[in-house]
């Protein structure tokens, strides 16, 4: 019913910063919690950054202050801006989606080096 797609993602080092897609496309009406997961290898998946359709947004504490999720309505995207890029944000990230279930992207890979 509803497909995220994922972009953005990529190599950068330490301290510097990246801009992830995610493109909502599909029965998409009533979508309205959408957010930033990601999963390090040997690691759960946790929350990075959430936001509502009226932009109440929820940020992990280990990225507060350094990362800035957005949404356009208009364009059916989502948006996660990293600065300020540690070695622990390497992971997978994945793009979801909330509507009576969830829904995930594919995922991108992000990789820090120091």
């Amino acid at each position: 019913q509803v497909q995220l797609v994922e972009s953005g993602g990529g190599l950068v080092q330490a301290g510097g910063s990246l801009r992830l897609s995610c493109a909502a496309s599909g029965s998409i009406l009533g979508l309205y919690i959408m957010g930033w997961y990601r999963q390090a290898p040997g690691r759960q998946r946790e929350l990075v950054a959430r936001i509502t359709r009226l932009g109440i947004t929820n940020y992990a504490d280990s990225v507060k202050g350094r990362f800035t999720i957005s949404r356009d309505n208009t364009k059916n995207m989502i948006y996660l801006q990293m600065n300020s890029l540690k070695a622990e944000d390497t992971a997978v990230y994945y793009c979801n989606a909330f509507r009576d279930t969830d829904y995930w992207g594919q995922g991108t890979q992000v990789t820090v080096s120091s």
